[in-house]
C-alpha cells in the first residue's frame, strides 16, 4: 500500500500540541498517482488560534433512541454538543464491534473523535445499535451474507438520524455519518438510502471480517461494490498500512468495487500508525493523523471546519525533574516486577502514563483518550493507598501535585469504564 509521506510527516511534526500554522495547498485530497489507492497531499496541521474562543465543554449525555414508530425498540446514544440552542451541524459516529457477543460491548464513547467535532461547533451522536451493550434488540448476524448485515446495521442509523434531525439543535440540512471498522460498513450500507442532508459519508477502516465463511474477502468486496451502485452522497476512505483486520489487496479490492458504478470517493492511505492502523480514531494521537484529510474533505462538500469553541483536551501534569525517563532504579516503591512493568513501559508509544503507589502497586496504560487516567485507576484496583503517576510520555511527573489523581479505596478512581476503552476491530 502506498505510503503518505507527507501525511506521515505531519503526524510526527505534530504530535504535541505545539503545531505551526500550516503552509497552505490548493487540494490536499489530489491524486498523485493512478490506481485504487491513492496518495493524500495533507498540509501540516493548523492549530486554529483558540484563545479569544468561548470555552465549552461536551455537554455529554446519554439518551434513548427509538427505532420503531412505537419506541418499542430504543438504542443507547451519546450526545456531545456545543453550548447554546444551535441549530448545529450533526456528524453521527457508528462503533466497531469486538469479537464474541455484542451485548459485552461498552457505550460508544468516541471522545477523541467528539472533542475535535465540538470544537467546530457539531453535534456528535454516536449510538450503540441494536444488540450492542444496553441497546434494545438483537444483533443481526445474518451468517455470511456480510451485505446484508450491513443492510440492517444502516437500518440503526437511519432511525437514529431521523430522531436527531427533529431535535430544534440539529441542522437537518447539514449532516455527516462516520464510522470505523463493522461502524464503517454501516456507514457505507447507510449510502444508499442517505437523508435528503446528509451531504457526506467517512469510512474508517471499514468492513467486517468473518474468518469462519468461505469467501468472507470476496463477500466483502462485492458487499461494497452493491452499496457503491446506488449511493450519490460522497465518501472518504481512510485506511492505513499496518491494519491488524485489513490487508492491503483487499483494502483496494472493495475501493474498487464501491467506485465501479460511479460513487464519488476518495481513498486516503495513512501508512502506518503505531502498531496498528485499526485503532487509529480511538486513539487521541490519532487525531493529527486523520483530521487533516477529513478537514479537506469537509470543505469540499459544504461543511464548517473552523475553530468556534475552545475544548481542553485531557490534562496532563508538569515534568517534576524527580529523574530521568529512562532511570528505572530510580522509581519508588516497586519490586522488581514493577521495575520490569516501568522497562515495558518505556517502549511504548506516546501518549503513555505509569502510575504507583506507596504499598507498591503500579500500572501502565498507553493510547486511548485518556492513558494517565486509565493508569491511575489500574493501578488503584490493587492498591488501598493513593495511586499517583509516575511518568506521563518522556517526562518524569512524581512530585508535580497534579500527579495524584486517584483516591485509595474501592479502585473506583477517575478513568475506569469508558476511558480506558481502546479502538474496536471488526471480527466474527
Amino acid at each position: 500500500m502506498v505510503f503518505s509521506k507527507i501525511l506521515t510527516k505531519c503526524a510526527v511534526m505534530c504530535a504535541t500540541a505545539t503545531c505551526a500554522v500550516a503552509l497552505a495547498h490548493a487540494d490536499p485530497l489530489a491524486d498523485t498517482q493512478a490506481g485504487p489507492l491513492t496518495r493524500a497531499h495533507v498540509p501540516r496541521i493548523a492549530l486554529d488560534d483558540d484563545v479569544y474562543l468561548p470555552t465549552a465543554g461536551l455537554n455529554e449525555q446519554i439518551i434513548r433512541v427509538p427505532v420503531d414508530a412505537a419506541g418499542s425498540v430504543t438504542l443507547e446514544t451519546t450526545i456531545y454538543k456545543p453550548d447554546g440552542a444551535g441549530p448545529f451541524p450533526m456528524i453521527v459516529f457508528n462503533h466497531g464491534k469486538i469479537p464474541g457477543d455484542p451485548r459485552t460491548q461498552e457505550r460508544s464513547d468516541p471522545l477523541p473523535f467528539a472533542r475535535e467535532f465540538v470544537r467546530r461547533g457539531y453535534v456528535v451522536v454516536a449510538p450503540n445499535r441494536q444488540g450492542f451493550g444496553h441497546s434494545d434488540g438483537v444483533y443481526q448476524q445474518d451468517g455470511c451474507d456480510v451485505e446484508h448485515n450491513g443492510v440492517g446495521q444502516a437500518g440503526d442509523v437511519a432511525a437514529t438520524i431521523n430522531f436527531m434531525s427533529k431535535q430544534p439543535y440539529v441542522d437537518a440540512s447539514h449532516i455527516v455519518v462516520a464510522g470505523t471498522s463493522h461502524g464503517g460498513l454501516a456507514t457505507m450500507a447507510y449510502g444508499p438510502e442517505a437523508a435528503p442532508g446528509v451531504r457526506a459519508l467517512i469510512n474508517f477502516s471499514g468492513g467486517l471480517r468473518q474468518d469462519a465463511c468461505k469467501d468472507w474477502q470476496g463477500n466483502l468486496t462485492r458487499a461494497f461494490g452493491t452499496y457503491g451502485e446506488k449511493t450519490r452522497v460522497p465518501s472518504l476512505w481512510m485506511y492505513g498500512d499496518n491494519d491488524s483486520v485489513w490487508n492491503a489487496p483487499l483494502v483496494a479490492g472493495m475501493y474498487a468495487a464501491y467506485g465501479a458504478h460511479g460513487a464519488s470517493a476518495k481513498m486516503v492511505d495513512f501508512g502506518n500508525y503505531k502498531n496498528d492502523a485499526h485503532r487509529l480514531v480511538g486513539d487521541r494521537d490519532g487525531v493529527h493523523v486523520w483530521w487533516p484529510a477529513v478537514e479537506a474533505f469537509l470543505a469540499q462538500v459544504g461543511m464548517p471546519t473552523g475553530v468556534q469553541y475552545r475544548v481542553e483536551d485531557p490534562s496532563a501534569p508538569k515534568a517534576s525533574g524527580f529523574a530521568a525517563v529512562d532511570a528505572v532504579d530510580s522509581v519508588p516503591y516497586v519490586d522488581e516486577a514493577g521495575r520490569n512493568g516501568y522497562r515495558n513501559f518505556l517502549h511504548q508509544y506516546p501518549s503513555r502514563a505509569f502510575a504507583v503507589s506507596d504499598s507498591g502497586a503500579w500500572s501502565w496504560a498507553e493510547g486511548g483518550d485518556d492513558p494517565n487516567s486509565v493508569a491511575v485507576a489500574n493501578c488503584q484496583k490493587q492498591s488501598v493507598a493513593p495511586c499517583r503517576l509516575y511518568a506521563v510520555d518522556n517526562s518524569v511527573v512524581w512530585g508535580d501535585r497534579s500527579s495524584q489523581t486517584a483516591s485509595g479505596g474501592d479502585g473506583s478512581g477517575a478513568g475506569s469504564g469508558a476511558d480506558a476503552r481502546r479502538a474496536i476491530a471488526s471480527r466474527e
